[in-house]
């Protein structure tokens, strides 16, 4: 099975991206020595938009690998594929990554096999090299080359948690939701939507979020805020866009979507 993979290369402009510490400068200089760099925070914080975000301001090819119970070591490095011109060897993500001196972003790495980490760690120390054992080569990584991971702590498990020999090969982040003010400006230039409903939609995402110990698994991302003040843009009513972007995302029991509509009516009158 192939990684899902997206490539962003050559972007116009920068993507937006609202600064919440000094993740920024971390990140350029854990890039600058050659260190791995490791993002911990909940769904929709802004984790991936960071990585793209640095990756545009160091002008570096990203390779974003979307991680899931099925990702292999293989789909990472790569394999040999057979077609009518005969056999072939094709470079997964990873080695294309290090071979061009670019940033490998392996989101929500924890969901992924076991094997994986004999690739990652010799990436992730001293070595920064890619073993590829289908054709015999070792790659060093170039100086440009960047390994970055990121998962979401809240779903860890003792069946899917980072293990400690390769949790300390890392530089590590910790992302969370901005705060009011930062998250309204966000949602205000993702969402293209005035302050006074920005701030509204905020108060809102807040509310909510207090509701986090009521079965939830998980809070209103900063994600969905701006996919609601997106849909009010277009004309949808605030309560229609908070029950599609909100409420129903965040719960399949009936009784659990009817409370949290209950605190979008307080905020939406």
């Amino acid at each position: 099975m192939n990684a899902p993979v997206h490539l962003d290369v050559g972007l116009d402009g920068a993507p937006f991206y609202q600064p919440q510490a000094n993740e920024e400068a971390l990140f350029e200089q854990a890039w600058r020595h050659g260190m791995p760099v490791l993002i911990k925070g909940p769904t929709g914080c802004g984790k991936t938009r960071f990585v793209q975000y640095m990756a545009h301001r160091l002008n570096l090819p990203l390779y974003t690998v979307a991680c899931h119970d099925d990702l292999s070591a293989a789909d990472l490095v790569g394999r040999h594929l057979i077609g009518a011109q005969g056999t072939w060897w094709q470079d997964g993500p990873m080695t294309r990554a290090v071979r061009e001196g670019g940033i490998c972003y392996l989101d929500e790495v924890v969901e992924a096999r076991q094997d994986t980490a004999v690739v990652l760690h010799p990436l992730a120390d001293d070595r920064r090299e890619l073993f590829i054992e289908r054709t015999g080569e070792t790659l060093k990584a170039p100086p440009g080359f960047m390994l970055v991971v990121s998962y979401n702590p809240g779903y860890q498990n003792l069946l899917k948690g980072m293990k400690p020999s390769t949790r300390q090969r890392f530089v590590a982040m910790r992302f969370d939701y901005p705060s009011a003010a930062e998250e309204q400006r966000i949602v205000a230039n993702e969402a293209q939507v005035d302050a006074e409903l920005a701030a509204q939609i905020v108060k809102l995402g807040q509310a909510l979020r207090r509701l986090e110990q009521h079965d939830l698994e998980e809070v209103a991302s900063t994600r969905l805020l701006i996919f609601a003040a997106r849909m009010i843009r277009a004309g949808m009513s605030p309560r229609e866009a908070c029950m599609s972007c909100l409420a129903e995302p965040l719960s399949d029991d009936p009784q659990t979507v009817a409370a949290l509509m209950d605190v979008v009516d307080v905020h939406f009158t």
